[in-house]
């Protein structure tokens, strides 16, 4: 079987200078077996070394596993992907100017293996206009050390996009299931599909190297055309893992049959949220749900979305997805983040950018690390600490509606919930709420130029986007609007006339009226 090779020997095959590309979310489609080996060559020897490599999402555990394998200075020359905060190592790279690095968008990424596999100059697009990728608000560079310009603007019809163009990739780093003699892979045990297809075409038809990391290897011939993900003439050398631990599924777990959708699970077994400041903003987001949505959940409070719609029986009345591909079910939270428990369907990685790019979502749910008096939301970068934009821009400014998920301070916060009312007990050290964000991931400006709704959803205060700015629309019972609301903004909102209580349902142990709610809106109530 000439195909197969092991670890050790596929890592002694890439050459310095070399661009490596890999197709994974979190640690779905990672070969962790292939990494392990590059890093443990580039120790023994300094090679490879001076890599770039690029990759579309967060790639690893957030400890050892994934990218942080390959972080290391010399290894590593140019960084480009869509986020690094799951890799420590890599981040202090970038933090202390030793490599160059470029955030682009997630949905940007995917779709460039494509135009690079058709010998296409680039990806166009108005994802990322007005935000730290445009060039003329940073051009998605991260550090001083990073200066050519890779992202350029252009007008269309008079019209203005990003250009982003394509490049050669000499080594793709893929995973499948099982592969047969020939190369062909199938993915049956993966729980997403990632964009492994159109990586290899690009990689291929670029002259270089396809590498795939399987558990198991069939007799060639053997394996259902359909099942086939991969075909084998884009796949250069198999490496047969040796170890489950080198394979995981998910960031959490080697292996879970209802996330390869091999069986359904009861959604009553997923267990309820407690009733704290996390619940009550993933209750009052969710009355921003309409009859039959198609739905984008982020990770972190916003991923709670899904579990507050699972406990009121209302996951029926919409389709939630994940930028990974799931369509229906009841998205994961971390460490599963990506995947989904009952999906409908999976579709690859970069088909479903295609859906979000036009505009296919009906609301998304994103997170909020800062927020500014223009609106603009920062969740990617704070001051030298780098964490990546993911797909955060594509989804944010694509949906017909967003809806901002945070806690109103960050660090250390305690609240107290009882009798239908929320109590400050201990505030945050850090206000999220200041006068300008560290980084533009959402533009407030550009949402406002597209007529696109804007909600920012906290556990005491809830804001819109309204005439160039924010303005306070609801505030929590029990909550004081000068002390605990007014007093840890760096700025000053305007106040809406009408300013209304949050439901004091929702900050209740039991609520139950999400269906309500969400029915209410079909009958045109």
């Amino acid at each position: 079987m000439p195909k197969i090779r092991t670890a050790d020997e596929v890592a002694a095959l890439i050459r310095d200078g070399a661009t490596v590309a890999a197709a994974a979310f979190g640690l779905a489609g990672w070969p962790e077996e292939i990494a392990r080996a590059i890093e443990r060559r580039f120790l023994a020897t300094g090679h490879p070394r001076d890599l770039t490599l690029v990759h579309g999402s967060a790639t690893g555990d957030w400890k050892e596993k994934g990218i942080t394998r390959l972080g290391h200075e010399g290894l590593i020359k140019r960084w480009i992907g869509a986020h690094i905060g799951s890799s420590a190592n890599m981040c202090r790279l970038v933090e202390e100017d030793k490599i160059e690095a470029y955030n682009l968008p997630q949905g940007v990424i995917v779709h460039l293996w494509r135009e690079i596999a058709a010998r296409r100059p680039g990806v166009i697009t108005k994802v990322g206009l007005g935000t730290f990728v445009d060039p003329r608000t940073g051009g998605a560079k991260l550090n001083s050390r990073t200066t050519e310009d890779i992202v350029q603007v252009i007008e269309l019809e008079g019209e203005e996009y990003l250009f982003f163009k394509t490049f050669p990739v000499d080594v793709a780093l893929i995973r499948g299931t099982v592969a047969d003699e020939n190369g062909n892979l199938t993915m049956d045990k993966e729980g997403i599909l990632v964009e492994a297809l159109p990586l290899a075409q690009a990689t291929r038809n670029s002259g270089g190297t396809v590498i795939a990391q399987v558990e198991y290897v069939a007799k060639a011939g053997t394996l259902h055309p359909k099942d086939v993900k991969v075909p084998g003439i884009l796949v250069d050398y198999i490496v047969v893992c040796t170890d489950t631990e080198y394979h995981y599924q998910t960031e959490g777990t080697y292996y879970n049959p209802a996330f390869a959708g091999e069986i359904k699970v009861p959604l009553e077994a997923l267990q309820p949220l407690p009733l704290d400041e996390r619940k009550i903003i993933a209750r009052r987001a969710a009355m921003e749900l309409i009859p039959g949505a198609i739905v984008n959940l982020g990770v972190g409070i916003p991923s709670d979305v899904a579990a507050v719609a699972a406990e009121e029986k209302a996951v029926d009345l919409m389709t939630l997805t994940t930028e990974a591909g799931s369509i229906g079910g009841v998205p994961a939270s971390l460490p599963h983040f990506g995947h989904a428990y009952n999906a409908e369907a999976t579709i690859e990685h970069h088909a479903q950018f295609d859906f979000y790019d036009g505009g296919g979502i009906d609301v998304a749910f994103l997170g909020q690390a800062q927020v500014d008096a223009e609106g603009n939301v920062n969740v990617s970068k704070f001051g030298r600490r780098v964490i990546g934009c993911g797909g955060f821009i594509n989804i944010s400014q694509t949906s017909k509606k967003v809806v901002f998920c945070g806690t109103f301070t960050a660090g250390g916060l305690k609240v107290r919930v009882e009798d239908g009312k929320l109590a400050i007990e201990q505030e945050g050290r850090s206000k999220k709420f200041i006068n300008k964000v560290d980084q533009i991931t959402f533009s407030g400006r550009y949402a406002q130029k597209i007529k696109q709704p804007v909600l920012y959803v906290t556990e005491r205060a809830v804001f819109n986007l309204d005439d160039g700015g924010v303005t306070l629309i609801e505030i929590a019972p029990g909550v004081d609007l000068e002390k605990d609301i007014l007093a840890q903004m760096d700025f000053k909102p305007r106040i809406a006339s009408n300013l209304k209580s949050m439901p004091r349902e929702i900050f209740l142990p039991r609520w139950g009226q999400l269906r309500g709610i969400i029915e209410a809106r079909k009958r045109g109530r």
